[in-house]
């Protein structure tokens, strides 16, 4: 019997991101007659009122946009600053060792993640209200209506939220998250239950006091938080225990506004990130790889993953080596992403040659995404994120700051090491792919060290192998940022003892949808299609 016809009408606009409300916050906006930005600028505020420990007003990320009225392109990097008041060896005697995952520092009695010393420079409100005067549509303050009112109505307790707020990471060198909500009082008060336990899956959260800052914001701007009457509430907190953030730190702030890391592939130009954020391992990994027939191989079979692998650790090793903040240590780009370098490091996967890497460090994986496009064409993809983090929420505001200060290395003359004013590197890349000029594939995602081996292989699945985009986010992942091959628990396990008769360590997760949680839209031949990673409790929104 033939497939019965396509009912659904076409969309002309999606957005995607891992959390429902979100998604229908920027939904509304989309219908509301605004842009992809002021659809993505209110989705992400209302992901910092529903996933609170993922982002929010101060937390720092990065934004990218193609706007196709005027062909430009542009990234906004929101990445947060040490504050002035930090000196490379402020922690030196207090290090204990690296978190055993890659995930930040351990320092003595958690310094650099709970608390006020842990706040880096929040930038993402900044980086939205400099994207949203040159390329949004609607006004700033009908942005904030959907997050005002999850906030004020309240919203329920889903399965990741839960996951995090309950999430213990003792094992790695981190606090649990439960001592981060609890760590003040308006926290215990939002997000724990009497008996001291976190609020439990369906459990209802109301925040009046986000309710109101946002409305503050939505009414004053952006710049309140860094030079008004917010900024100075922020402020006083710091003064009052402690903290290294303080006013000229705020005031001083300018997110950067940078042009993509661009590079062909397989005749599709794929645009990305530049330093301090990940596009560049991205970049490099599919330069190499575009050396191999990897349809040949197979999807995910031994030789695939052993060659993809080979070209995630090659990567890998050289952000560590050589990829930091650009205005302390100046990346080899033309190096990296050479055609002379791409042909030898493919011949040396072709020989068999192992490239040894003990692990990336790179930002925890409790970060968020979204990507977002309208019907002319605009298309803005954002990762944004409060690190691991700090616990602080400044009295009555209602909003937790990040703790950045865990991703830089305490011990002085690394690339990554604490200085006044330094960005650490992020591995952070939300990309855009181009055919002939035109925008068909934009793909972000959260996941720390995890971004860049998920985004490559959802380029992957998509450019090579033709999959849909919910397809190649939903595919078996495998990653490659120790010299052992983490893989989902739907790879077979034929395949893992393949790879171990090659010679690799391997590591079976249980998750289905392991290793970040890539979220992304195609748009080929004007056709809108979006993906949504199941890990997350992600969702697609389709305007029709």
């Amino acid at each position: 019997m033939p497939r019965p016809p396509r009912q659904l009408p076409e969309p002309r606009a999606v957005i995607v991101a891992p959390q429902p409300e979100a998604v229908e916050a920027g939904a509304a906006i989309l219908r509301a007659g605004g842009n992809a930005l002021d659809a993505l600028i209110a989705c992400a505020l209302t992901q910092g009122v529903v996933d609170p420990m993922m982002c929010g007003l101060g937390g720092l990320g990065v934004l990218h946009l193609h706007d196709p009225k005027t062909g430009r392109q542009v990234v906004f990097d929101g990445l947060s600053t040490c504050p002035a008041a930090c000196t490379p060896e402020m922690w030196e005697k207090a290090f204990l060792r690296e978190c055993s995952d890659g995930f930040g520092y351990v320092v003595r009695d958690f310094l650099n993640e709970r608390g006020h010393l842990a706040v880096t420079t929040p930038g993402i409100l900044r980086t939205f209200a400099m994207a949203h005067a040159e390329f949004g549509r609607l006004p700033w303050a009908e942005l904030f209506g959907p997050a005002i009112g999850f906030a004020e109505e309240g919203w329920i307790i889903r399965p990741h939220v839960h996951t995090v707020f309950t999430m213990n990471e003792a094992a790695y060198g981190r606090l649990s998250y439960s001592e981060k909500l609890a760590f003040t009082e308006e926290g215990r008060a939002l997000y724990m239950r009497p008996d001291g336990t976190p609020k439990r899956q369906g459990d209802l959260v109301r925040n009046p006091a986000l309710a109101g800052t946002l409305r503050h914001i939505a009414r004053e701007g952006a710049e309140d938080f860094y030079t008004g009457a917010l900024a100075r509430r922020i402020v006083a907190d710091m003064q009052a225990h402690g903290g290294l953030l303080s006013a000229a730190d705020l005031a001083g702030f300018q997110p950067r506004r940078l042009e993509p890391l661009r590079i062909t592939y397989r005749g599709r130009e794929v645009a990305v990130p530049p330093p301090p954020s990940g596009g560049v391992v991205v970049a490099e990994m599919l330069r190499i790889l575009e050396r191999f027939d990897l349809v040949a191989m197979g999807h995910n079979s031994p030789e695939y993953i052993r060659v993809v692998a080979e070209a995630m650790k090659i990567a890998g090793r050289d952000r560590e080596e050589h990829i930091g903040d650009p205005a302390f240590v100046t990346p080899p780009l033309d190096l990296l992403l050479s055609d002379a370098y791409a042909d030898a490091m493919a011949a040396r996967i072709r020989s068999g040659e192992k490239t040894p890497l003990t692990r990336v460090l790179a930002d925890a994986a409790n970060t968020t995404t979204i990507s977002s496009v309208d019907m002319e064409g605009m298309v803005v993809s954002v990762t944004h994120t409060l690190a691991t983090p700090s616990g602080v929420i400044p009295p009555g505001t209602g909003f937790m700051l990040n703790g950045a200060m865990n991703w830089y290395d305490p011990r002085p003359g690394k690339a990554g090491s604490i200085a006044p004013g330094k960005k650490r590197f992020s591995a952070m890349a939300p990309s855009i792919v181009f055919e002939d000029g035109r925008p068909v594939m934009t793909v972000s995602s959260p996941g720390g060290a995890w971004i860049g081996t998920s985004i490559l292989q959802v380029l992957l699945n998509v450019l090579d192998w033709g999959m849909s985009m919910q397809e190649a986010v939903m595919a078996p992942r495998f990653a490659a940022t120790t010299d052992e091959i983490d893989l989902s628990n739907r790879i077979p396990r034929g395949v893992e003892k393949a790879l171990q008769a090659m010679g690799y360590g391997t590591r079976r997760n249980f998750h289905s949808y392991p290793f970040a949680a890539p979220h992304g839209v195609t748009l080929w031949d004007g056709r809108l299609e979006g993906g949504a990673d199941p890990q997350r409790d992600g969702y697609v929104a389709v305007i029709a």
